[in-house]
């Protein structure tokens, strides 16, 4: 019997089994995409990937906080913990563009001691804030992680390739969230000059305008103090100046910025800790743990104000771009309004001053309700 000659409740009554049994492509179709480019596994991840309407369409990984093969190993050991092992891992850039251990070590005798160096931290600067951290090299092997080390393993293409794959696949359709130094991007714009203009948006974690202590949070003021002399200095545009500097002048459709300003006005204390603890999946429990107590929420911020820009209490529009120049101001953070810019390539940029709090932290607990 052919299908013309079926009833029409027995067709009726076919495609509905159909459309039980076939994957169910529109949901995800409509999700919003995004890749996340960062130096470690945060919180921040955890919300994009928990988020109901985002599609995380993979991790990357750039040297920073941690060399790129830690930060590789620690997103795909989150992922397992998530349950996510469907998301692709890529490892991206051990090195920055131009700078380099030595040129910090040149820099500092010339001009004085950096609070955070990174991978080049040897020596704990702050011993009040947390205890010394182990100190990794580039290429040593990553078997020591505190919620366990990945049975799985990052794609073998590079963070570059992936990044201009993905966007070439899906033109003006992705969002980066880049929450580390900017070698990665940079180095996508310098193989594919089409590479910015085909992303959707660009959000990062990185730069300082003029943060100012948060009075009723002493974790945050303790890290605040760092910018009390050097206003402009933030370590993501500091490890890779010259990344940042193209990457702030290359022609993104839009730019969101979450400079240090508004990170001093929230805390992971021990109490949103507990907290995220609690709401968490038992698997990864373990991970939420180990999260370091009293500091800032750097990339959370940009997260949250992605995933509901409404979080937002105070922004401006502004011309950004980095010093390259090898002096006191290297990789210090550049600003102008509206008319004052050089005119050299400099892109506005949608910049958070402040965020609410409160709400953020709810959203952080809430995402693993999702």
């Amino acid at each position: 019997m052919r299908l013309s000659q079926l009833p029409l409740l027995t067709l009726s009554l076919l495609a509905g089994l159909l459309a039980l049994a076939l994957p169910q492509t529109a949901d995800a179709a409509d999700k919003r995409k995004v890749i996340i480019d960062d130096d470690g596994f945060s919180m921040m991840q955890v919300m994009l990937l928990k988020s109901g309407d985002v599609d995380v369409l993979g991790l990357t990984s750039v040297s920073g906080d941690l060399w790129a093969n830690r930060a590789a190993a620690q997103a795909l050991r989150g992922l397992e913990l998530l349950g996510r092992t469907d998301v692709p891992v890529a490892q991206g850039a051990t090195f920055p563009l131009v700078n380099s251990e030595a040129a910090t070590d040149r820099w500092e005798t010339l001009y004085g001691k950096l609070t955070w160096r990174g991978v080049w931290m040897r020596h704990w600067v702050e011993p009040t804030l947390q205890p010394e951290p182990a100190y990794h090299g580039p290429n040593d092997p990553v078997t020591d992680l505190a919620y366990g080390n990945p049975t799985t393993h990052a794609i073998a293409e590079s963070a570059a390739q992936f990044l201009i794959r993905m966007v070439h696949k899906y033109p003006g359709e992705i969002t980066i969230v880049a929450c580390g130094p900017m070698t990665n991007l940079a180095l996508a714009e310098k193989l594919d000059p089409d590479f910015a203009h085909l992303v959707k948006a660009l959000v990062y974690m990185g730069g300082s305008l003029n943060p100012h202590q948060a009075l009723n949070n002493r974790s945050a003021a303790d890290f605040a103090r760092e910018f009390a002399n050097s206003p402009r200095r933030e370590f993501n545009f500091r490890f890779d100046p010259e990344a940042a500097s193209l990457v702030s002048r290359s022609p993104w459709r839009a730019i969101t910025m979450i400079p240090v300003d508004p990170s001093t006005a929230t805390q992971m204390s021990p109490d949103l800790i507990a907290r995220l603890e609690a709401a968490a999946p038992a698997p990864f429990k373990p991970w939420v743990h180990q999260l370091p107590a009293n500091w800032p929420l750097w990339d959370e911020i940009a997260a949250a104000v992605w995933l509901d820009p409404s979080l937002v209490t105070a922004h401006d529009r502004l011309y950004i771009d980095v010093s390259t120049q090898f002096g006191p101001g290297y990789g210090d953070t550049l600003s102008w309004s509206e008319h004052y810019q050089p005119g050299l390539g400099e892109q506005s940029a949608d910049v958070v001053r402040s965020v609410d709090a409160g709400r953020l932290y709810a959203l952080m607990v809430n995402s693993f309700s999702r």
